[in-house]
């Protein structure tokens, strides 16, 4: 698996946890179930299949029973999310966070209530159980998957949440960036991590990326989708990306809400302007901030990051050069995918891409 430190190249100014991957805020394990299968034309419903699904698991224990902080954002809203408003409302995730493609959102969400059943025999019996609420995430990745088909079912949601590890986060073509683009070269899944306040805290990141058009590409302030213009450029344009950002820093929501917002500013340096048919989306989670779902404490004491610009700061550039680096790992890992009707998606050539960043002196001598 190629990722952009492996071109000699160091993004940003802050350090890097040891996996430099969400998965290095203690706790938070990633899983994917990928779905590959069938070539040639499109038969509506059997393939081929080139789609799947990637599951964020802020901890390993009971999290409908022990709550994440948590936060959303919505850049452009030109996609098919689920669970955002209770997120806002009461400022918490209670499931694993889900991506899969945009017509699988609602099997998807089905999937993840029902593991949330099985895991949570109260729900929807006791009142003080209530319901639950399951956040997914899409990116469109019909122009190389049967989309109308749907593949992604209650086997792939599980698999990928039981499967989820804290280590080592496989990008490119796999879970639910199986099929998407990024800069119509093909993309899929990346992470990157952050370190801040020497070391005392992380902030990561994992993206799904399906957004950019060639032309706009940039790269540590290159414009090296300039290099890459030909006649063979796929359909793909506009299009989406979600971004999880993780932390184990002291957050609640609406801090969370103010690092996540500053995920604009990691899509701006990689040259988008976020297109009218984009969906930018943002969740971000504090592994440390949670709360209970029951409790008979009238008033809770918990830490709490300070807002002073000193103490902050550092988060909302973590988010912004985590966000930047997991987006620029997904380009590099990614491999050509050609999937219905022909159609491909051709990865980033790895030696052009290499002189063109020595070209504008990126990369380190």
């Amino acid at each position: 698996m190629t990722r952009i430190r492996d071109f000699g190249v160091t993004p940003g100014m802050l350090p890097p946890g040891s996996l430099n991957a969400i998965t290095d805020v203690t706790g938070v394990r990633v899983g994917h179930a990928t779905l590959i299968a069938g070539e040639g034309a499109l038969r509506e419903g059997e393939g081929p299949v080139r789609t799947g699904v990637t599951a964020i698991v802020p901890h390993g224990g009971n999290v409908f029973l022990d709550k994440v902080s948590a936060a959303v954002c919505t850049m452009n809203g030109f996609g098919k999310v689920a669970g955002f408003e209770q997120v806002r409302e009461r400022g918490t995730i209670e499931a694993p966070i889900l991506l899969t493609n945009t017509l699988n959102v609602g099997r998807v969400v089905d999937a993840g209530v029902a593991y949330m059943l099985r895991q949570n025999p109260h729900i929807g019996i006791e009142n003080k159980h209530g319901t639950v609420n399951v956040v997914v995430g899409e990116c469109n990745d019909g122009f190389v998957n049967d989309l109308r088909g749907r593949h992604v079912g209650q086997a792939e949601v599980w698999a990928a949440i039981e499967s989820a590890t804290d280590g080592i986060v496989q990008e490119g073509n796999v879970g639910g960036g199986t099929g998407t683009q990024c800069f119509q070269f093909k993309g899929g899944i990346g992470s990157a991590s952050r370190m801040v306040h020497d070391g005392r805290y992380t902030v990561g990141a994992l993206v799904q990326t399906n957004y950019g058009m060639r032309s706009e590409m940039m790269i540590l302030g290159a414009p090296v989708g300039q290099h890459f213009i030909d006649s063979h450029l796929p359909e793909p344009g506009p299009g989406s990306i979600m971004m999880v950002l993780a932390t184990d820093a002291p957050m609640n929501s609406r801090q969370l809400g103010r690092m996540a917002r500053r995920a604009a500013f990691a899509l701006g340096r990689t040259g988008t302007c976020g297109q009218d048919g984009s969906g930018d989306f943002v969740i971000a989670f504090s592994t440390t901030s949670r709360r209970a779902h029951l409790t008979d404490t009238l008033d809770e004491a918990a830490p709490r990051l300070p807002e002073s610009g000193p103490m902050i700061d550092p988060f909302f550039l973590a988010a912004v050069e985590s966000i930047e680096e997991a987006i620029l790992n997904a380009l590099v890992a990614a491999e050509t995918l050609t999937g219905r009707d022909g159609n491909t998606l051709h990865a980033i050539p790895h030696d052009k891409l290499r002189d063109v960043l020595q070209h504008y002196r990126r990369i380190e001598s």
